[in-house]
């Protein structure tokens, strides 16, 4: 049985897709670089510290400067430009009611992620808000399960108690290297495409019926 639910927040709790983008525009601006919304979307779910080499072709010292620019257009503005899905409250609330252990674990540097679930009234939800750190240190989805796994006493050997719901192909792979299975949601922002190439083991397609799946007991 799965009782240990661990939650992606962009794209999964929040649709934080405008106050991203916004934040992003401010960063390749500072570098003198134009792309379309479409084009900066695929920035929306991995961390930074890989975006930018894979997508703007940046070194180490590049990524640095353009990280740092994003997060001070973010902490400034971009952080409140976003909203719950409709119907995120009511789940995370059934969710518990249920006896469900409830954990974050975003790729979103932690104390971002606290803002967010605080300004939104959902942190009361958690048993822990698990995030990245404001360096490479632990920056990768992997990392960031691995961290929220820790903090929760939960082993390896737990991982049958486990689920990820995300919305991206790091949220999949990363729950893989930690041997859980995931949800992955396509009304956030990835798509059928990528989950199945990336092997989600189930796929849904509205809030409503992620908790229809999450209360099920059939996980």
């Amino acid at each position: 049985m799965k009782d240990y639910i661990f939650f992606d927040l962009d794209g999964t709790l929040t649709d934080s897709q405008e106050g991203i983008i916004y934040s992003l525009r401010e960063m390749i601006n500072h570098f003198g670089i134009t792309k379309t919304d479409d084009e900066l979307r695929p920035f929306l779910g991995p961390a930074l510290w890989d975006s930018c080499p894979k997508f703007l072709g940046f070194d180490l010292e590049q990524t640095k400067e353009a990280v740092d620019v994003y997060r001070k257009s973010y902490f400034e503005k971009g952080i409140y430009v976003n909203k719950l899905y409709p119907g995120v409250k009511e789940l995370l609330e059934a969710l518990k009611d249920n006896g469900k252990h409830l954990v974050l674990a975003t790729g979103k540097p932690e104390e971002q992620a606290k803002i967010v679930c605080d300004y939104f009234d959902i942190s009361k939800y958690f048993e822990f808000l698990g995030g990245s750190t404001l360096d490479v240190s632990r920056s990768k989805k992997e990392q960031v399960i691995a961290y929220s796994m820790e903090k929760c006493s939960l082993t390896e050997r737990d991982a049958d108690r486990i689920i990820m719901v995300g919305d991206r192909e790091n949220d999949i792979n990363g729950a893989h290297k930690n041997g859980l299975k995931v949800i992955a949601v396509l009304y956030g922002y990835g798509n059928q495409k990528e989950f199945e190439e990336h092997g989600a083991d189930y796929i849904c397609n509205t809030v409503e019926n992620l908790g229809k799946m999450l209360l099920s007991g059939d996980l």
